[in-house]
C-alpha cells in the first residue's frame, strides 16, 4: 500500500506540472484549476490503463512486426507509446475540466507531449519516489 501511494503522490505531483505546462505553452489547452482532477485522472491512467494498453497493442503489434527491420519495430514501439498516450489524453479531457480547441493542438499535440512527459518521468522516478518515501516515512514519525 505505501509503495502505491508513495507512486501515485510522486506520479501526482508530476503530472500537474505537466498539465500546467501544457496548458501554458499552448493557448488551445485550457486547464486552470480542473488541472488537480485531471492530475489524478492522468496518474491512474497512467498507473492502470497503460501499462495494460501497451500490453494489449504491443502483443498484436508484436505478432505482426516479426519481420520488419530493427528500426521498422522501434518506429512500431514508438507508434504504440503515442496511440497509449492519444488514449491517455482522451481520457483526461473527457474526464475532467481540460477544455481542448482545434484538432491537431488540442487532440494530437498534447498526447505527444504526455509521451515525452512519461519518458522524462522514467528516468527519474526511482529517484522521485525514493525522495518522497524519505518525505513520507519522516512525517510519519513526527507526533
Amino acid at each position: 500500500m505505501r509503495a502505491w501511494l508513495i507512486r501515485f503522490v510522486t506520479l501526482y505531483v508530476f503530472d500537474v506540472a505537466v498539465l500546467l505546462l501544457i496548458g501554458l505553452i499552448m493557448p488551445q489547452v485550457s486547464v486552470g484549476w480542473s488541472v488537480l482532477w485531471a492530475a489524478v485522472v492522468l496518474a491512474l491512467a497512467t498507473i492502470w490503463v497503460k501499462p495494460a494498453l501497451r500490453r494489449w497493442l504491443g502483443g498484436r503489434a508484436e505478432r505482426s512486426s516479426r519481420d520488419l527491420t530493427r528500426a521498422g519495430t522501434k518506429l512500431v514501439q514508438a507508434g504504440v507509446v503515442l496511440v497509449v498516450a492519444a488514449i491517455v489524453w482522451m481520457l483526461v479531457v473527457v474526464l475532467s475540466g481540460v477544455d481542448v480547441a482545434g484538432f491537431f493542438w488540442g487532440w494530437i499535440t498534447p498526447p505527444v507531449l504526455v509521451a515525452i512527459a512519461w519518458l522524462i518521468y522514467d528516468a527519474i522516478d526511482d529517484r522521485l519516489e525514493a525522495q518522497t518515501g524519505r518525505l513520507w516515512d519522516s512525517a510519519r514519525r513526527r507526533p
